[in-house]
């Protein structure tokens, strides 16, 4: 396990600023303790640093992983977030999309999202946006691109994707062997 690179970082906050724009600082640095992203076998992990500090004891070889897993980093140096960041992304982000209950299911199987499934969409969201997506109950159950802005979902068709999936918690059991390590 080790810090993230000059590189990694900037690649990591790119892909969190996509989502939560300036509220990657309130992730750090929280009232809570000090919280930091680790690297460990391509992933990153959101640890604390007391909770570091009892890790480093334990043989890199047998840690499989420590935190939360933010997500991996692919072959060709990419991010791609896990969905098991949704907890600590879903409260900063700054878009959301709300989906209406008869569309929640495609969702939650991996489908993108129709405009007919669309129940509200934050103003002045930007083509290929990051977006958190909610149910209408405001639970949040994953977060995707949007393939259209605001302006643009009013006049869209109702089969026209408005929103490209990205991860969703049906993700817990359909990736599970994935998401662990």
């Amino acid at each position: 396990m080790r810090p993230l690179t000059n590189d990694e970082t900037k690649v990591f906050f790119e892909k969190l600023t996509k989502y939560i724009g300036e509220n990657v600082r309130l992730l750090i640095d929280r009232p809570d303790g000090a919280y930091c992203f680790r690297l460990h076998r391509d992933r990153v992990f959101y640890v604390s640093e007391r909770l570091l500090k009892h890790a480093v004891s334990i043989d890199r070889d047998h840690l499989s992983s420590i935190g939360t897993c933010f997500g991996k980093f692919t072959k060709t140096r990419q991010f791609r977030l896990h969905i098991t960041a949704l907890d600590y992304l879903a409260p900063y982000a700054q878009y959301k999309i709300w989906l209406k209950p008869t569309a929640e299911q495609q969702f939650l199987y991996g489908n993108h999202i129709m405009k007919s499934g669309l129940g509200r969409i934050s103003e002045s969201t930007a083509k290929y946006q990051g977006v958190v997506v909610y149910n209408m109950a405001d639970v949040p159950l994953g977060f995707g691109v949007a393939a259209k802005a605001t302006s643009e979902c009013r006049h869209a068709e109702p089969m026209a994707i408005v929103c490209f999936h990205q991860a969703d918690v049906g993700e817990y059991i359909r990736a599970e062997e994935t998401l662990v390590g």
